[in-house]
């Protein structure tokens, strides 16, 4: 993949909505994790990546390297860290990209621009994935909710005195053990 950094920029910008350090993160992660592993884009699920959390930078990630939760290739192990695993399936190649942290004193903007402009090896640390690479993403046969008659795929439904109950209806049992 070229990188070409501002039409990428653009297009995370266009799909997160507003600009923010946030998203910067998660598009440098973006152009660290494509030259690290030689990334294109995913128009199915030839990369794949674990994020470790739930912030804008994530939606970088689905602009710039089409990773999305509907084709099953990006996963959420949301731990609070702004770190991402990113795997090439072809090769069975990964890194764990981890941003350093904000400079400390700098305002959101020169927190914005330092980002969008430092060295990547300033920004980030590479380590070898904590997690290994994900199965392909199986699809489920739905199957109706005795209660509700919703639908829900087959790995969702519950038994409950021989009722297929969705999740939502069944009442899990627990007798508090592991508190």
């Amino acid at each position: 993949m070229t990188w070409e950094k501002e039409l990428f920029w653009k297009k995370a910008v266009e799909f997160h909505g507003h600009i923010c350090p946030g998203l910067a993160v998660g598009f440098r992660a973006c152009e660290a994790a494509a030259k690290k592993l030689s990334l294109e884009f995913s128009s199915d699920e030839e990369v794949v990546c674990i994020t470790e959390n739930d912030a804008c930078g994530v939606d970088a990630i689905q602009a710039i390297l089409g990773c999305t939760a509907g084709k099953g290739n990006l996963i959420f192990k949301d731990r609070g860290k702004q770190a991402f695993t990113f795997f090439r399936r072809d090769t069975n190649q990964g890194i764990r990209v981890v941003f350093k942290g904000f400079v400390e004193n700098r305002s959101r903007e020169e927190n914005l621009q330092y980002i969008l402009n430092a060295p990547l090896d300033e920004i980030f640390e590479y380590k070898e994935p904590k997690d290994k690479l994900p199965n392909m993403a199986r699809i489920f046969r739905s199957l109706k909710c005795e209660n509700c008659g919703e639908r829900a795929a087959e790995h969702r439904i519950r038994i409950l005195d021989g009722k297929f109950l969705c999740l939502d209806c069944y009442e899990d049992y627990s007798r508090g053990w592991g508190r």
